[in-house]
């Protein structure tokens, strides 16, 4: 398996893993991600399939080595030969930043751009990190789990007909 040989080849990276049935997850800091996706592109995991990220307001915002972070940023691998996968999760504190792939993966571009605009995390590297979903303009990161259900934009909701409008029941649209 992927995980063992990464840690045979980069003793210490791995600071948190999870393997059941085929899905493997490994945990390590922004500083190594470089050399981690190096070793996995020798190793054919040539195809990165998504990056995002999980939002995690109740843990400490707190970057560094055994920090949390307040996010995840977890990129989605497949190695094609073997159809083997490797999810890696990288801890950011809000207001970090993590190492662009753009420039090895092509794929890593509008992903990066889509965790930036949803997320606000910044990828240090990237030749055009802007919004990609949203105008540019736009008040806050609609994924955070912090972000109004409303939108937090009054204009948004002005004369909306949806059966809930700012949290409360329209009798009108019923």
């Amino acid at each position: 398996m992927i995980i063992e040989h990464i840690d045979a080849q980069l003793p210490g990276i791995v600071t948190g893993r999870h393997d059941f049935r085929g899905d493997q997850t490994i945990v390590i800091a922004k500083e190594n991600l470089l050399a981690v996706v190096d070793l996995l592109h020798r190793e054919g995991f040539q195809f990165l399939v998504d990056i995002t990220a999980v939002d995690w307001p109740e843990r400490p915002n707190v970057q560094g080595a055994g920090g949390a972070g307040r996010f995840d940023v977890v990129y989605h691998w497949l190695n094609l030969a073997s159809q083997e996968r490797l999810r890696i999760k990288v801890p950011v504190a809000d207001g970090g930043s993590v190492p662009s792939l753009a420039s090895q993966f092509k794929t890593a571009n509008w992903f990066e751009r889509e965790v930036f605009d949803m997320f606000g995390i910044s990828f240090d590297g990237h030749p055009d990190l802007r919004r990609l979903l949203t105008w540019p303009d736009f008040p806050g990161y609609a994924l955070r789990k912090d972000f109004p259900l409303d939108g937090g934009d009054p204009f948004c909701m002005e004369g909306c007909t949806a059966p809930y409008n700012n949290g409360e029941r329209n009798q009108e649209a019923m």
